[in-house]
């Protein structure tokens, strides 16, 4: 394989000139060295080493992906989105899960700095604590300050180019749909309590509810995964009629807890989640839920990092609730 002291030997040159030519080096070079080094590359078939030019030079075609659970179809979906996005303007997407640990995401931020990624994408919900969201910011600000871009799915807490999810307003629109199928007494699996993204679906269906003059729904807390919907399902009240979980991989928990018991969905008790993760499709029933645009989503991520703007620009992104057959009315 020809290598780059070939190259150099061949044109007379230094070895730190051969590569300042071909490897895109800031330094210049005289034009009659640059086109002995180049004639020299072209005879011998020299091929540049993209690897280690980003190795070389800091990963310049790099966007870095933080999300907080690559098992959770939500970040695997939102994932997807950037990655074809960054792959057809040549870009290389690197993936980071925090595990839903704040630590672990400013960590994240503060190694892709030092790795000079061209650009960082936060992915997940902020949590109910403004000094962990203020050390976040302060990361970020400090990514930026040396070039970098940075662009967020979620709450518009970061100071930087958001794609924002319409939790409040979509968890308020399918609460007045379920209502109108006459159903009185709800539950809400809401979660965390610390976590914002649940507490905007939690607070918006109730708010719904309050506007309807209907009761206040039962709410219980707990982890924001599968298991944590199997958990709480559990402590649904026998008068609860409708069931919405803030996230769909929360009612798949519950519709599998509820099958053990023997309690039938929707005959016996309506369930509906929130996202539309990929994964429904071969659900049965198939969950009632409120989409979102997940891979779009990531996509436009990545548009927002990659162009530039004066302020931050937030790019508000609504839900649709789609009916199925884990509702019914009453």
């Amino acid at each position: 394989m020809v290598t780059l002291e070939d190259v150099a030997r061949q044109a007379g040159v230094s070895l730190a000139t051969a590569s300042r030519v071909l490897n895109g080096s800031t330094r210049q070079v005289g034009a009659a060295m640059r086109a002995r080094v180049e004639k020299a590359a072209a005879e011998l078939g020299y091929r540049t080493n993209v690897a280690a030019q980003t190795l070389a030079r800091g990963a310049g075609n790099v966007i870095g992906l933080v999300v907080h659970d690559l098992v959770d179809p939500y970040f695997a979906a939102i994932a997807d989105g950037a990655m074809r996005a960054a792959d057809a303007d040549g870009h290389v997407v690197m993936v980071g899960a925090t595990h839903r640990d704040p630590e672990r995401e400013i960590a994240y931020v503060a190694t892709l700095n030092a790795q000079r990624a061209k650009a960082v994408l936060i992915a997940g919900s902020r949590v109910a604590d403004p000094v962990l969201t203020g050390r976040l910011r302060a990361e970020l600000d400090r990514y930026r300050a040396q070039g970098g871009r940075v662009a967020s799915v979620g709450q518009d807490l970061l100071g930087v180019d958001t794609i924002a999810p319409g939790n409040h307003t979509g968890a308020g629109r399918l609460a007045r749909e379920l209502a109108a199928l006459g159903h009185l007494r709800f539950a809400v699996l809401a979660g965390p309590a610390q976590l914002l993204t649940a507490a905007d679906r939690r607070t918006g269906f109730c708010a719904a509810l309050a506007e309807l003059g209907l009761p206040d729904p039962q709410i219980v807390h707990g982890p924001f995964d599968r298991d944590g919907g199997h958990a709480a399902a559990a402590s649904v009240l026998p008068e609860v009629t409708c069931v919405f979980a803030v996230n769909d991989v929360m009612a798949v928990g519950a519709l599998a807890a509820f099958r053990e018991r023997g309690v039938r969905v929707p005959d016996d008790v309506s369930v509906a989640g929130f996202d539309d993760i990929p994964t429904l499709r071969d659900l049965v029933p198939a969950l009632s839920t409120v989409r979102l645009p997940l891979a779009e989503m990531g996509s436009r991520a990545v548009e927002l990092a990659l162009t530039t703007a004066s302020e931050p620009r937030v790019v508000a992104v609504e839900g649709e609730v789609v009916l199925r057959e884990s509702v019914c009315a009453r």
